[in-house]
């Protein structure tokens, strides 16, 4: 039955994320009491997504699966942590631990390519989907990442999935991308923060220099003649030419400059409401992807969930697409030698609650 269960999981996902999953957007933040936020949107635009939280206490027992079965690479939990999974309980797409190490997947089809699977090196498989998993479970920092990553075979359960990069962040602020390409890994530095999909992230950074003219705030009068002078339409002219779409190269400049000329909030919590609203730039309209004739029925829209982690409180919160209310988990309040595995639906009624105000 599992096994029926995960191929059907693959199989939907396949056919969600061959057209309709590229679309995630990432940003970091630091409050004026140094707590490190990292946030980021999940889209998918074809159907409503099952998705749900779990909560893994130390000592969880893990194998991952591979395009032969449940028959992969088999570990134990060193460290708690709590994740989003999409569709499929393993699949846990963003998260953090019990250290405060932050870990989340973005797709990232077309540029990047595992080693071909083989077999016969079933005990150090990991899919790809469940590489969040792993590195919550088993890392309390990046370099012990960069020195285990050659210890494992990442592959994928389909092919029409494409493949995917991460994004692993320490709570001292510290955050790298990880992209596998012709089979080798590559750890890029970001200290900028932003991620997106693709191309790969060295190619995003070399393009922000086609936007070096952009900035905060209005740009002067430039008078031309004697009588003709050039005036600002209104505030922000700074930022005339921002990129507006939906693709991945525009999302990465538009969150960068959004998320450098935030302001710096005091506290964590101020921060991590600071990266909602920079987020809510992102939450793609259902119907602007589709054709009329296409439009899916019951998602308000394809941005399905959003989160943000504040690494140095350890509180991990989220939104979804019915429901725009603001939940979070605190992890400090888990004891995970003592929690068992569970798992939750973000929204147990995908319907938006409304706060009626009562005039007297």
């Amino acid at each position: 039955m599992k096994k029926l269960l995960i191929t059907f999981a693959v199989t939907l996902l396949g056919g969600l994320f061959a057209s309709h999953a590229d679309a995630c957007t990432g940003i970091s933040l630091t409050a004026q009491d140094g707590s490190q936020v990292v946030a980021r949107t999940v889209e998918w635009a074809a159907t409503p997504m099952q998705c749900g939280y779990v909560v893994a206490p130390r000592g969880h027992q893990h194998q991952s699966y591979t395009p032969t079965g449940e028959n992969g690479l088999k570990y134990s939990a060193a460290y708690g942590y709590v994740g989003i999974y999409t569709e499929y309980e393993p699949f846990v797409v963003e998260g953090v631990n019990e250290s405060g190490l932050s870990a989340g997947l973005f797709f990232f089809p077309q540029y990047g390519e595992y080693a071909p699977y083989d077999s016969a090196d079933n005990a150090k498989t990991l899919c790809d989907m469940q590489f969040v998993s792993w590195v919550l479970s088993q890392f309390s920092t990046i370099d012990e990442v960069k020195s285990a990553i050659n210890d494992i075979t990442l592959v994928t359960l389909n092919h029409k999935i494409g493949s995917v990069h991460w994004r692993i962040a320490q709570p001292d602020g510290r955050m790298v991308v990880l992209e596998v390409v012709a089979g080798v890994p590559h750890f890029y530095e970001n200290t900028l923060g932003v991620l997106t999909n693709a191309p790969g992230f060295p190619w995003h950074m070399t393009n922000l220099n086609n936007y070096v003219n952009l900035k905060p705030g209005s740009v002067s009068e430039n008078t031309l003649k004697p009588d003709v002078t050039l005036r600002p339409l209104g505030h922000g002219s700074g930022m005339l030419g921002l990129p507006g779409d939906f693709t991945s190269p525009s999302r990465f400049v538009r969150a960068t400059f959004y998320q450098t000329t935030a302001p710096v909030w005091p506290t964590g919590f101020e921060t991590v409401v600071q990266a909602f609203h920079i987020l809510n730039n992102f939450d793609i309209p259902i119907g602007s992807q589709h054709a009329k004739a296409d439009i899916p029925k019951g998602l308000p829209s394809a941005t399905q969930f959003t989160s943000a982690t504040d690494q140095t409180a350890m509180k991990f919160y989220y939104r979804t697409a019915w429901n725009s209310s603001i939940r979070c988990i605190d992890l400090k309040a888990i004891d995970f030698t003592a929690v068992r595995y569970q798992s939750h639906p973000l929204d147990k009624v995908q319907e938006q609650p409304v706060e009626m105000v009562r005039i007297c």
